[in-house]
């Protein structure tokens, strides 16, 4: 358990580090880059170990959502770092004469803090943190108390990789993380749920500290499936998605619309998809993950018993290992309670609704808050496009599902309730350096215009700048 003063005597090792300005090398931050890839290359069998300890992974999940994903965002960044951390050349204007060149800087905050979730507490640590470490910044590190293998694999691997005055790991349940929000950082980010995204907020408003925040959204992500979308299609995607980490995934499907007139072809191949990936008995596959914890198993009791009669296919589980099966709810009106809240489990509430009146539902999940991600199945792709261009929402796909998650080069954020702020790649970089503008000022030919006095017969210097102007 850490102390208020071991926390602040942290900090302030880390400023006096980041002070000496060693940081703001571009070459010794891909030095630790390549030395961070390294490290995670020599443990990657800890930590499939430790993601099976916590969320009953197998080692193939394990690569494919954590260890993989991080290992190309690192290469990713080692290889565009001078290019991104390289300074922009700006013409001042003729307004500025003769001072006309103008940069822009691409400086470090400082000292970061940086909140990591339990759903994948390897990506979602060591990805910020590689992002962090680009911008040229030092970190701590607050890991989430329920994943408590993977946050003992990875407090080693931060002491045993990085000096404590550079990168240090603190462990603990909220308490700590609010005695970490108690001092002065230049920057944090979150990634979590909003009700404590609010409280993160909050205690940075007392410091004016930038925030970023990767949150699921308050009412969950959609999937619409229209009465012309490749049914089989998108049934095997949206089972396999389901599946994957049970549930328990920022940018899921929380709920499906489909089109009455497809709802019966759909459910019959969601059904089977999902027989034929994970089992008749998924809670007995051992490629089937389970939940993080007890909570959370009770909570998709709690729901089923709520909703027992539109129970069409799962609905059970085993306690003993936190398995869940996934389970269709159908038919599930939009305005039930079960779709106005992220339900980060297996649980799967399908919305019938008539094809004809698509704008109709589309305004509906408008109205709601913002989602980290949308998801729409159909082969009028024009549609689709302007539907893409008139929600708002984190990011998405059509006729796929989860994949621009792992697109090189472009950005991963919410908005609104689903957070603020994007990274990955150079989105990461930006994320973590503030713009500096720097005019390089001239000693000679400097004209008089904007010194005083200004008035000068017939207003001759506003004329002259009225005319550079326009």
């Amino acid at each position: 358990m850490y102390t208020e003063q071991e926390i602040s005597a942290i900090v302030e090792k880390q400023r006096s580090f980041f002070r000496s300005g060693k940081t703001l090398d571009v070459s010794w931050r891909i030095a630790q880059l390549k030395k961070l890839k390294q490290a995670v290359l020599a443990h990657e069998k800890e930590f499939e170990a430790a993601l099976h300890a916590d969320l009953g992974r197998s080692k193939e999940e394990a690569y494919l959502c954590d260890i993989g994903p991080l290992i190309v965002e690192i290469n990713e960044t080692i290889h565009g770092l001078r290019k991104w951390a390289r300074p922009e050349r700006h013409y001042s204007g003729l307004m500025c004469f003769p001072s006309l060149t103008t940069k822009v800087c691409k400086m470090p905050y400082g000292v970061t803090l940086i909140i990591s979730p339990f759903n994948f507490p390897i990506l979602l640590t060591l990805g910020v943190l590689l992002a962090s470490m680009a911008g040229g910044n030092t970190a701590v590190l607050k890991t989430s108390s329920k994943s408590s293998a993977c946050t003992e694999v990875l407090k080693s691997f931060i002491a045993e990789t990085f000096d404590e005055e550079y990168v240090v790991l603190i462990d603990g349940g909220h308490d700590v993380a609010d005695l970490c929000l108690a001092q002065r950082f230049d920057k944090i980010f979150y990634t979590g749920s909003p009700n404590v995204a609010k409280h993160i907020m909050a205690e940075a408003a007392k410091n004016l500290t930038p925030v970023a925040l990767e949150l699921g959204g308050e009412t969950g992500n959609w999937c619409v499936v229209r009465k012309d979308a490749d049914i089989r299609d998108a049934a095997r995607k949206i089972a396999f998605f389901k599946l994957l980490n049970a549930g328990q995934i920022c940018i899921n499907i929380n709920q499906v619309a489909v089109a009455e007139e497809v709802a019966d072809e759909f459910l019959l191949a969601l059904q089977e998809e999902f027989v034929r990936q994970i089992g008749a008995q998924p809670e007995k596959n051992e490629e089937y993950p389970r939940l993080i914890s007890s909570a959370v198993y009770d909570k998709c009791v709690r729901l089923c018993a709520e909703y027992h009669d539109r129970i069409l296919f799962g609905g059970s589980g085993d306690r003993a290992s936190l398995k869940f099966s996934p389970t269709i709810l159908y038919p599930i009106d939009r305005d039930d309670a079960l779709v106005q809240h992220e339900l980060f489990c297996p649980l799967l509430p399908v919305v019938p609704y008539p094809d004809s009146e698509i704008e109709d539902l589309m305004q509906t999940i408008a109205s709601r808050e913002h989602g980290l991600a949308l998801y729409l199945f159909t082969k009028d792709i024009a549609w689709a496009k302007r539907t893409m261009q008139s929600q708002q929402y984190g990011g998405g796909c059509i006729n796929e599902v989860c994949l621009h998650l792992m697109v090189k080069g472009v950005p991963f954020g919410g908005t609104g309730h689903s957070g603020m702020g994007a990274y990955h790649g150079e989105w990461g970089f930006r994320e973590f350096t503030h713009p500096s503008t720097v005019l390089f000022g001239k000693t000679h030919f400097n004209l008089p215009l904007r010194e005083h006095p200004f008035h000068l017969g017939n207003d001759v210097k506003l004329k002259i700048l009225k005319r550079f102007e326009r």
